[in-house]
């Protein structure tokens, strides 16, 4: 396996909804898993969000669509009760960011792309974003 990252929600979406000016981004990051570069790990809680907020840009219908085609390109890590309950030990102001930090711990990622760095505090692995993990020598 390619080195596992994982993928916040926010970075997802910019990625589907092409969502400027982080599109391009999100994009090259995917791109460079679907080259088999990198494995893209999400939480199981990132496809709710993502159905959430697709079906009401894009129906029901096409919003599972989407979220299809995503899910052959992502790891999909489970979100558990030991996740829930350090997620709401954290002390995160954003208790949807404490569930995907601990996911992603879980999850053994080596790093974790988000566009909200400051939303992480004292983070045990690397938080950045896609354009900062894009510069990092592949």
């Amino acid at each position: 396996m390619t080195r596992p990252v994982f993928i916040d929600t926010d970075v997802v979406l910019d990625l589907l909804a092409r969502r400027e000016p982080f599109y391009p981004a999100a994009a090259r990051l995917f791109s460079l898993v679907e080259r088999g570069e990198l494995t893209a790990c999400v939480s199981a809680l990132t496809f709710a969000n993502l159905f959430y907020l697709l079906r009401k840009e894009l129906g029901a219908a096409r919003a599972v669509e989407v979220l299809r085609k995503l899910r052959r390109l992502v790891m999909v890590l489970p979100v558990d009760d030991s996740m829930i309950e350090r997620a709401l030990s954290a002390g995160f102001r954003d208790f949807e960011d404490a569930i995907q930090y601990h996911t992603s711990l879980a999850g053994a990622a080596t790093c974790l792309v988000t566009r909200n760095v400051r939303d992480y505090p004292d983070p045990v692995i690397p938080i950045c974003t896609a354009e900062e993990l894009l510069a990092q020598d592949w």
